[in-house]
């Protein structure tokens, strides 16, 4: 009866060592495979018996032959291997990767062991790596950009002040002229301003510190309409403007104000032909958390065909042909580069309304 129940067992063991989708291998201490299960020669494309009669290092690739022979004397010394990777070489000359549980049998001179093909994991990661890696020099392209922009463009504007601090407003009697001079001179303090912070940013963003305020939307949205009111007085352009509901938030100054800009230049650039833009610009607070909300009544866009595009870089959804598909594409960083949330819905020749949620 005894012997009968260790025959069944035994043929259990064996018929789970055969149908098993895992790797599972029987090495001898002499370097050689003593015995694999049909998954091992379905993976390798070799028989069994051309797998035992040939040493394990032939079958490994041979940049980590190395590492393998150091892992296999750490087993073969008494320690039990886990989560050890390597890979193999299959008979159609394929890469495989395995990740390894290996457990010494020191009176046998033999290493039990179970490994599983992450070929597909490996496969997935450096792809992730090499993605990374693009999008790190982009990244860097970008930022290197932005710097030499930001910085060869603060001396043209330090010129221009120049002009504006010798020049001899007293002389000029037309009201509409000096007016015209102030609002450049504000405009070009502004511009100033945006500059410095910009390059301040990039420093700070590489020392993973970027300065976040305490700031009241209505002056930040008063600095940037001020920069554009010629294109706003151009334009016919009309705002509704609500922050009662927030009436600050902490955001980056820099960022914040080119947002603004950024949305509404294109609300005024993506108008409808003969209705002049109206944008609304409001907050509100839900559950402590705040919300900026902007509107406009312009073209619009087919949500189901740019849905997956609209912030990425590059992208253009109409023929004007100042498009350059970066604005979308900035505001989307900026907002997610300090943990907030940005949403859009639209209809085509109805407007746009996009949503931005900061966190606090």
């Amino acid at each position: 009866m005894i012997d009968t129940t260790r025959r069944i067992q035994k043929l259990k063991t064996e018929l789970f060592f055969d149908i098993s989708p895992d790797l599972f291998f029987i090495a001898g201490y002499d370097g050689y495979f003593k015995k694999v299960n049909p998954a091992v020669c379905n993976l390798f494309g070799y028989s069994e018996e051309e797998l035992l009669a040939n040493p394990i290092n032939d079958f490994i690739h041979k940049d980590d032959i190395e590492k393998t022979i150091k892992s296999r004397e750490k087993v073969i010394s008494g320690n039990t291997l886990m989560h050890y990777e390597n890979r193999y070489i299959t008979k159609s000359g394929e890469i495989v990767w395995l990740a390894w549980t290996s457990v010494p049998l020191m009176d046998e001179n033999l290493v039990y062991a179970i490994a599983k093909d992450v070929t597909y994991k490996k496969r997935i990661e450096e792809e992730r790596n090499l993605l990374l890696a693009s999008l790190k020099k982009i990244n860097n392209n970008l930022k290197n950009l932005t710097y030499t922009a930001s910085h060869d463009m603060r001396s043209p504007v330090n010129n221009l002040l120049t002009v504006f601090d010798l020049l001899d407003t007293s002389k000029i009697q037309d009201e509409e002229t000096l007016e015209f001079i102030n609002v450049l001179k504000t405009v070009s303090e502004g511009l100033k301003d945006t500059l410095n912070n910009y390059v301040d940013n990039i420093n700070h963003n590489d020392k993973m510190s970027l300065s976040v305020d305490r700031l009241a939307f209505q002056p930040s949205l008063d600095n940037v309409l001020l920069s554009i009111k010629s294109l706003i007085k151009e334009s016919s352009t009309s705002f509704e403007i609500d922050f009662s509901q927030a009436e600050t938030v902490s955001f980056n100054k820099a960022y914040l104000e080119s947002i603004f800009i950024n949305l509404i230049t294109n609300a005024i650039k993506y108008s409808r032909p003969e209705v002049p833009p109206m944008i609304t610009i409001k907050t509100k607070k839900v559950n402590g958390v705040t919300s900026l909300l902007f509107s406009d009544n312009g073209l619009g866009f087919d949500i189901n065909k740019i849905e997956n595009r609209i912030f990425k870089l590059n992208q253009k959804f109409h023929t004007n042909k100042d498009s350059k598909g970066i604005g979308l594409y900035l505001i989307y960083n900026h907002v997610k580069d300090l943990g907030g949330h940005i949403e859009m819905t639209s209809q085509l020749n109805k407007g746009t309304t996009f949503t931005i949620t900061f966190k606090e």
